[in-house]
């Protein structure tokens, strides 16, 4: 059996080959300044509304990671209170989406704080508000006390994917983290969210909710890298799209003698996906802005607002009036008015070549 990396002496010495990794960290620090750019140049109401979805995401997919599905309603509502944003349709959320919202939201709205061990014990207990993960009594709030296995398969044909730290090393070794974590400068915050992940998640100090406590951690420390409490995109929903690869370099690093050059350049690779993702989106939302500040002083019906909304934010197939009927819960006859009147207004044009149905666009703005 292949040695794990902690059992090297000076294991947390990581290395790693600069030369593989300069091209994409230097496109990750381009991506995050030209987001930070767009995002300077929009309105107050759609920034917030872009950070209440980005926090969203990120808190609903860190948990899907795991297995674990959230109520995404529930945590909209959650993050819109704690943050004080005044969005529509808030609804109440239970204990465990509470707690997951409070520990995501300290991590990246307080992400100058230092790190304690005190602060970790609080996020795990937040994670875990009933002691329990599922059907099982967990150490909740303290570092675990037995020795710790990652295992799949089924009872009697179980697979160990990895041993962690033994757990009379684990306060030692998490002493040590939290210094480096506190009181190391000299390494860039994108490379020590990378550096951070994998080493919290090697020593695996909790008895349940490593990965997220180690999302949470890359949060904080991609915070700090842009010296702002607002997330514009979703690390966690990107390593939920390439959870495979996720797990699998992983597995591969977890043994290897110091090295952790694979990891981190697919930590930036997956960061670099999230950051372009976000970029799209960013677009749409700019789009939108700009659509409405052009169209401000035209007189329009609620049923032409919520359609032109659901057209800027891209809907699947082609607008038809029987779409807009549907959508606007009205007449065809009432629908075909509707469009008329966006057509004469200059809002509203035919498709070019819509063959026998007729198809409708947004006019160029």
């Amino acid at each position: 059996m292949a040695k794990y990396i902690y059992q090297h002496k000076n294991w947390t010495n990581f290395t790693w080959k600069d030369e593989v990794i300069n091209p994409v960290f230097g496109e990750v620090r381009h991506l995050q300044g030209k987001i930070s750019g767009q995002m300077s140049g929009l309105g107050f109401s759609s920034k917030e509304e872009a950070a209440l979805t980005t926090l969203t995401l990120d808190v609903v997919k860190s948990s899907e990671i795991e297995g674990e599905q959230l109520n995404y309603e529930q945590v909209r509502s959650s993050i819109a209170r704690r943050l004080g944003i005044n969005a529509a349709g808030l609804v109440p959320s239970s204990r465990s989406v509470e707690g997951v919202v409070e520990m995501m939201l300290d991590a990246s709205q307080n992400y100058k704080k230092p790190m304690t061990e005190e602060r970790l014990f609080g996020w795990h207990a937040a994670l875990f508000p009933t002691g329990y993960s599922g059907m099982y009594r967990i150490e909740a709030g303290k570092y675990r006390t037995e020795e710790m296995q990652v295992v799949s398969g089924a009872m009697g044909k179980e697979k160990i994917h990895y041993e962690a730290v033994a757990a009379n090393l684990v306060k030692p070794e998490m002493d040590k983290f939290i210094q480096w974590f506190n009181d190391d400068t000299a390494t860039d915050p994108v490379l020590k969210a990378a550096i951070a992940h994998f080493w919290f998640i090697i020593i695996h100090p909790f008895d349940d909710g490593n990965g997220r406590i180690a999302r949470a951690i890359t949060d904080m420390f991609l915070a700090r890298a842009e010296n702002s409490a607002e997330r514009f995109y979703s690390m966690s929903s990107q390593i939920m799209i390439e959870r495979k690869q996720y797990y699998a370099v992983l597995q591969k690093v977890q043994h290897s003698s110091g090295d952790i050059t694979e990891w981190l350049s697919w930590f930036l690779h997956c960061l670099k996906n999230a950051l372009s993702a976000t970029e799209k989106t960013t677009q749409k939302i700019l789009q939108k802005a700009t659509f409405w500040k052009v169209h401000e002083h035209i007189s329009l019906n609620e049923r032409q607002r919520l359609v032109l909304n659901k057209l800027l934010d891209g809907f699947d197939g082609k607008l038809k009036s029987s779409k807009w009927a549907k959508i606007a819960k009205c007449s065809p006859d009432t629908a075909l008015r509707d469009i008329k009147d966006l057509i004469e207004k200059g809002i509203l044009q035919q498709e070019q070549g819509g063959g026998r149905s007729t198809n409708y666009e947004l006019a160029a703005f």
